[in-house]
């Protein structure tokens, strides 16, 4: 499924979604195919579902997005991390 599909079936709701296929180009994230996993009426409700399935699949592509946005807008985020002393 494409954004477009998702905003026509999802109108006006937050969605979790996975992307199936997706690739990155000048540091965006293009989702190529996703999933909506569920849709919500509320972002805090859209949240605990993504830490819950993230939580036991942090391998998973996941986001949650609001279906007014027209286009997909995903800044790809570099984490340089902090290491603790020993």
């Amino acid at each position: 499924m494409n954004w477009d599909k998702v905003r026509k079936i999802y109108p006006n709701q937050w969605v979790l979604i996975e992307a199936l296929k997706a690739h990155s180009d000048s540091g965006k994230r293009l989702l190529d195919q996703l999933s909506v996993l569920n849709s919500f009426s509320d972002s805090l409700s859209a949240m605990r579902s993504y830490k819950h399935i993230h939580k036991n699949s942090p391998q998973r592509e996941l986001y949650v997005i609001h279906t007014q946005k027209e286009s997909l807008n995903i800044e790809e985020r570099v984490w340089a991390g902090i290491r603790g002393t020993r």
